[in-house]
């Protein structure tokens, strides 16, 4: 769902519909001092931690748990004593297998490129998930544009490395 159609109703109307494996949201995240100041901008809202673990848990009813969740926005993976790892730890606790997300705020240029370079990654055969953020992060610190670590570190990887 792109721009006008990542509204919070669609989102979930193809979540119920569609049996997924990954679900990717890049947008725009936040990591407020409050549980109701931390969320997603979708089109229309702002997908707080909350409705985010209620889409997630979703797919509790399902043969196949949501395997991987990833959040290429803005402090994803932040959080503090009330709410550990952010909008990623809410989706493990509601059950996501894995969740792919940042630590502060992230180039969307850079972002774009290691998120391409992690899934085509995962095609190879035998590939984990940490395996293929690891060569993900190594192409960005190859490249001279991206080498810095503001560009690559930001993105964590939680629960399920496999």
């Amino acid at each position: 769902l792109l721009n006008q159609d990542f509204v919070a109703t669609r989102v979930e109307e193809e979540l119920k519909r569609e049996p997924f494996s990954i679900l990717h949201i890049a947008s725009h995240g936040h990591f407020g001092n409050e549980v109701e100041d931390t969320f997603v901008l979708a089109f229309d809202t702002r997908l707080t931690m909350d409705r985010l673990g209620e889409y997630v848990g979703l797919f509790r009813f399902r043969e196949e748990p949501l395997d991987l969740l990833t959040l290429s926005a803005c402090e994803t993976a932040a959080g503090d004593d009330r709410a550990a790892l952010g909008l990623a730890g809410i989706a493990i606790r509601a059950g996501a297998r894995s969740a792919l997300a940042t630590l502060w705020q992230v180039n969307d240029p850079a972002s774009y490129r290691l998120v391409v370079e992690f899934y085509r990654q995962l095609r190879n055969p035998g590939a984990s998930r940490a395996s293929a953020l690891q060569a993900a992060q190594l192409a960005l610190l190859k490249d001279l544009r991206y080498g810095h670590p503001c560009y690559w570190a930001p993105f964590l990887l939680i629960n399920n490395w496999l």
